[in-house]
């Protein structure tokens, strides 16, 4: 499947205040794509991860937090490329994905694609 530039739902947004909660206390894993308004390869991969997010309601949460606005969580996790899409489980980051990519490829390299 490629990426498009298709209109889907936005995903739910983070911030420095709400991201412990959100993030590192959820009980399921969390996705976090870590974007900027003004990175265009954020835009192309944003449709992705919305059909990532619906197809796994439920097992998986699948959150966005721009940088920009967000300077302490990107200090936190040492951000300095966007996209950048990183998996927690159980509140630690367990995978780490920097750029846009197809659905199927992105799914493989996050360990998506498996039975956890």
């Amino acid at each position: 499947m490629t990426m498009t530039a298709q209109s889907t739902a936005p995903l739910p947004e983070v911030t420095d205040a709400t991201f412990a909660e959100e993030v590192l206390r959820s009980p399921v894993p969390v996705l976090v794509d870590f974007t900027a308004a003004w990175c265009p390869p954020c835009r192309m991969v944003a449709p992705v991860l919305a059909r990532i997010a619906e197809e796994r309601r439920g097992a998986l949460k699948v959150v966005s937090l721009d940088v920009d606005r967000n300077p302490a969580t990107q200090a936190a996790y040492g951000m300095l490329s966007m996209p950048t899409l990183m998996l927690f489980r159980a509140g630690e980051p367990v995978r780490v994905v920097v750029g846009a990519r197809p659905k199927r490829r992105l799914e493989e390299e996050l360990g998506l694609d498996r039975p956890r």
